[in-house]
Parts: structure tokens; sequence; C-alpha cells
């Protein structure tokens, strides 16, 4: 059977475009968000998203910990922030190869913004049974689509949470 190679999952923020894309283009606070990531270290000095950031995200899922090495592929403030995963390792990412694209889109609406996050499989050159035998053991029996539909959602839900709660 044919995997499913990108899910998406959208949901509207009581926030502008601009604010919605200041906290996702920060890969060091992802970890707020995310079910699985811890955060990440941005290399280099510069400050702010920009095509061709290097960033290595540290992440855990159940006892396992393991690292990746990103590059931001899109930063349009406002309307489009989006990576590729391309090394992955225990401590370090030190093994190379096509591993995932994440995509996080920014659209005004009334009341705010429609996010709509897409994770999409890079692993192209692996045969599908290959794919889902590997997905299955590292997600505890899903594919990683059917495992990204759960992070999507919650990674969503805890954006809308923390940038609609006002403190006093």
């Amino acid at each position: 059977m044919p995997r499913t190679m990108s899910v998406a999952d959208s949901i509207v923020v009581e926030a502008t475009p601009a604010e919605v894309y200041a906290q996702l283009s920060d890969p060091t606070a992802m970890g707020r968000w995310s079910p699985e990531n811890l955060g990440a270290t941005v290399r280099g000095d510069r400050h702010g998203a920009y095509v061709g950031m290097v960033f290595e995200g540290r992440n855990k899922r159940g006892a396992v910990r393991w690292s990746t090495r990103c590059t931001v592929t899109a930063a349009d403030p406002g309307r489009r922030f989006a990576f590729r995963v391309h090394a992955i390792g225990l401590r370090r990412p030190l093994l190379p190869g096509p591993i995932a694209t994440w995509e996080y889109r920014f659209e005004p609406e009334a009341g705010g913004t429609r996010v709509t996050e897409t994770w999409t499989d890079d692993r192209r050159r692996w045969p599908d049974a290959v794919a889902n035998a590997f997905d299955r053991v590292a997600t505890g029996g899903k594919t990683f689509a059917q495992f990204q539909v759960g992070n999507i959602r919650t990674t969503l839900k805890r954006l809308k949470e923390a940038l609609e709660t006002v403190t006093p």
C-alpha cells in the first residue's frame, strides 16, 4: 500500500499573522508547543529566521532522544515559514539524508490568523514497505503520517493557547 507523504491541519489563532510568524519562526521556541521537540540551537550569530539558516533540534519520544539538523527553506514574515530536516543522530545529527519538511502558512482571517502546519515525508527513495515497517517501530504502531496528524494537532492547540492567554 502506498504511504501518505504529507499531512496538514489548521487552526485559527486570535493574533496577527506577524505575531504568529514571530513565534513559529524561532526554532529555539518550538519546544513550547511541539509534543516531541525540546528546542533548538541556531548555528551562527544572526537573529531572526532567514532562508539558509541552519539549526539543530533536540527531540524526545518516550525514552528515546535524538537530534536533527535542519535548514530554513522559507522565511516570509507573516506569510510562510518552512524548514527541511536533513540529518539525524542520537547526540549529534551525523547521519545525512532527506527526512522531512515542515511548513507553516499564515493567512489573515476574521478575528485572527489561520495557521496551517504541514509535514512532508522526504524519504522518497525508501520503498513503502520498508518505510512503513520502520515507522511502526519508531512510533509504536503507526505510520509517520498517522503519527504526525496527532503531533500537528497538539502543536497547533498549544500554540493557540499560548498566544491567546493574556497574563494580567
